[in-house]
């Protein structure tokens, strides 16, 4: 297949990694890159030796751009995907993929009317450690999967990131910011949700920068950064899930997946390996039974779309998985202001293993 050329726009910490990986496939050709500050959009050029640094309208005229990569930040998102979609361009977006489900549908029409395709991160449940959990858990590893148990809980990105107030703002938080990672990764074995509960609070009102520059400034946090929530999946599964930006002590890789027989840990959903575990009735500790290898850490969805489209058959990490995702965490905000079940409408395709 002829490459695929890229367009990365947004230039900030999370487009290195993408950067990384992204100039290496050689499924895809970076062609472009833009930011709205320039400056930092010529600095990853300069570092990757990425032909052309322009402005959002300048990129998606570009003849030789066929998918755009959107790196901006969660408010962002819709507006870029949306303008290159209407551009005639592919579009692969960071998560969420919009911060109101609204918006998400929207895009997903607009993409169909325009024969082309939307996919979006995360792409984590494509690395080699949950491939293994898909494949042990088809195999019976566990007898019939019944439930699952996910936390993510952490004392919050202010600590250190240098520029942390939007991920303290409308569409990030724990929920929207780590939240896709842990539903994306489950919702790949169980499928869609059918309705949730929860609860959610603020721990603090006003948060410090820790890093960088601006280290000591303060700023006001506009979403709940503790939230708790029941899944019911369309197939009879259940989860339970955390999410946190208020807690010393800080766990990211606690999900287990319990079935009739054993218990299976899975890896770390913001990661794409790392070990996969199984515990049996009456066995008094775990074994490693996967161990799975790092693969490149950014770009697995952005690489298996170009496969996709030169294959023409579905790709992934599919735009429809994301407005799922997207309307799961906004039923989670629902039910935490109702304190009652909302139900989840939206569906997707299965099956999503390699």
């Amino acid at each position: 297949m002829s490459p695929l050329g890229v367009a990365v726009v947004g230039c900030g910490r999370i487009s290195r990694q993408y950067l990384d990986n992204l100039t290496t496939f050689p499924e895809l050709t970076v062609v472009a890159v833009s930011d709205l500050d320039l400056d930092r959009a010529s600095e990853a050029a300069a570092r990757y030796d990425i032909p052309v640094v322009a402005d959002l309208d300048r990129v998606l005229d570009h003849p030789d751009v066929g998918l755009v990569v959107n790196l901006t930040v969660p408010a962002a998102h819709h507006e870029v995907s949306v303008a290159a979609v209407r551009a005639g361009r592919h579009v692969y977006s960071e998560k969420p993929l919009a911060t109101d489900v609204e918006s998400a549908r929207k895009l997903l029409v607009e993409a169909q009317t325009a024969g082309v395709r939307v996919g979006a991160a995360p792409d984590t449940f494509l690395g080699p450690g949950w491939q293994a959990v898909g494949r042990l858990l088809r195999d019976g590893a566990i007898g019939t999967p019944l439930s699952a148990l996910a936390v993510m809980q952490d004392p919050g990105p202010d600590r250190w990131h240098p520029n942390p107030e939007f991920l303290f703002q409308a569409g990030a938080g724990p929920l929207f910011d780590m939240g896709p990672y842990y539903l994306t990764a489950l919702a790949a074995q169980f499928g869609p949700v059918s309705r949730v509960a929860a609860t959610a609070r603020t721990g603090r009102a006003e948060r410090v920068v820790g890093a960088g520059p601006r280290a000591g400034t303060r700023f006001r946090v506009e979403v709940p950064t503790h939230v708790a929530a029941l899944l019911d999946f369309a197939g009879g599964a259940t989860a339970s899930v955390l999410f946190s930006f208020d807690s010393p002590l800080a766990r990211q890789d606690l999900v287990e997946i319990t079935g009739t027989e054993a218990t299976l840990g899975a890896p770390n959903p913001n990661s794409f390996a790392g070990p996969v575990r199984l515990r049996r009735a009456g066995e008094a500790g775990w074994t490693t039974v996967v161990e799975a290898p790092a693969p490149p850490s950014r770009g697995l969805g952005v690489r298996d779309l170009a496969r996709s489209l030169a294959a023409g058959r579905p790709h992934r990490a599919s735009g429809e998985l994301a407005l799922h995702i997207v309307e799961v965490m906004a039923a989670i905000v629902t039910s935490a202001e109702r304190a009652e079940f909302v139900p989840v409408h939206s569906t997707f395709a299965l099956p999503l293993t390699l």
